[in-house]
Order: structure tokens, then C-alpha cells, then sequence
């Protein structure tokens, strides 16, 4: 191998990492920027807003309505309960789309399709078990 070729491999080298550099050195400089407009704005809030607290201003409120009574509130566990369901179908809905895509490709047909069905047959369990478990009873 002559000199020249290791000199042109070398320089090759300087110049694929200089470029690989200097893409990150963009992504800081834009971190930077990004932090930078962030502190410059609420900077610019702190100066500029009105400063009179007043015992109105200071008091805990809840949606616009003066606080009654004691802070402990009796919630029941059920409507989490339906809120974790619904994130849980939401979600598995989100991963039907990919498959449907998936499935329409040759050669992936029967593949994707007990692969669906396994997963489909998880959530079928998950939803027993809730409705085994009384979660579903709207009482």
C-alpha cells in the first residue's frame, strides 16, 4: 500500500468525522437557543408582571370554587379503574393499524394473523378478569 492511499484514507476519515461533529455541534447550538428562549421568557414574566399578594390571592381554590370543608375527599377507585381500561384499548387499538398494514404484505399473512390473535386473546383475559372481578358493573 503506497503513502498516498493511506494519506486520501486518512483525510477521508478527518472528513466524515468533522461532518459527523458538526451535525451534533447544530443540535447543541439549537439546545442553546432552546434553553436560552426559555429562561429569557420567564425572565421577561418575572419583570414584568404585577407582584400583590393579596389572603384572596393566597388561598388554595379548586376550580374557581372557595374551599368547604375538610381537604380529604372520598373518590371511588372504580372510575380510575375505567380510566386505566379505556387507556389500556385506546393503546391496543393504536397496534391494529400497524398490523393491518403489516398483514397486507405478501409472504406475512399467516404470521401477523396468529400474532394477532395471541394478542387479541391477552386482552380477551384482561377483560374477563375485569368483568370477573365485578369492574365493569356500572353500580
Amino acid at each position: 500500500m503506497s503513502d498516498q492511499t493511506v494519506v486520501v484514507a486518512a483525510d477521508a476519515h478527518n472528513v466524515v468525522s468533522a461532518d459527523y461533529f458538526q451535525s451534533y455541534s447544530v443540535v447543541g447550538l439549537l439546545a442553546v437557543i432552546g434553553v436560552l428562549f426559555v429562561a429569557v421568557a420567564f425572565g421577561a414574566g418575572r419583570l414584568l408582571r404585577p407582584v400583590v399578594p393579596t389572603p384572596e390571592k393566597l388561598m388554595t381554590y379548586e376550580c374557581g370554587v372557595d374551599p368547604v370543608g375538610e381537604g380529604w375527599a372520598h373518590t371511588q377507585v372504580r372510575y380510575y379503574v375505567y380510566a386505566f381500561l379505556y387507556v389500556i384499548f385506546a393503546i391496543d387499538s393504536i397496534f391494529l393499524f400497524p398490523w393491518a398494514t403489516v398483514f397486507a404484505d405478501p409472504g406475512y399473512g399467516a404470521t401477523t394473523l396468529v400474532e394477532m390473535f395471541v394478542f387479541l386473546g391477552f386482552l380477551a383475559v384482561g377483560l374477563l378478569y375485569a368483568y370477573k372481578k365485578g369492574v365493569l358493573a356500572w353500580t
